[in-house]
């Protein structure tokens, strides 16, 4: 399995400083600052791209064991939201949409536990809570 790296850099103080956050791939390189992490600002922040992790492997993982339980799905869409408070990431929320033929929603609810605790992801934010709202569409 691949290595996956990213890279930041931030010059000044914790306020009035700012930084750059790139991606090794070199899919996405931003801004990011006081402003944008802890209050509304401009910028990306490392919970977004935490969260965008997180919405990735979740759906990846989901789909692959809907598909292995004989479930192919259409789709699986997700979106994660990572709280942070106080400094620390204390709760991270996905939401699911999922259009899957064929499959009733016991077997759905079950599918989706198993994919949360067991997407690469998942495992590693395992110190955090982690909810999940998945429904069929």
């Amino acid at each position: 399995m691949p290595t996956r790296t990213s890279s930041a850099e931030w010059q000044g103080n914790l306020k009035d400083g700012s930084g750059t956050m790139a991606l090794g791939s070199g899919a996405f390189e931003g801004p990011f600052s006081f402003v944008s992490r802890f209050e509304d600002g401009a910028g990306t922040n490392p919970e977004e791209l935490i969260a965008a992790a997180h919405a990735g492997c979740f759906s990846m993982a989901f789909s692959n064991m809907l598909s292995q339980a004989g479930h192919t799905p259409n789709s699986v869409k997700t979106t994660a939201a990572v709280h942070l408070e106080k400094g620390s990431i204390t709760k991270i929320d996905l939401t699911t949409r999922a259009d899957v033929p064929g499959i009733d929603a016991a077997e759905f609810d079950k599918i989706g536990a198993e994919a949360k605790a067991g997407c690469p992801v998942s495992k590693a934010l395992a110190a955090v809570e982690i909810t999940l709202d998945a429904q069929l569409v």
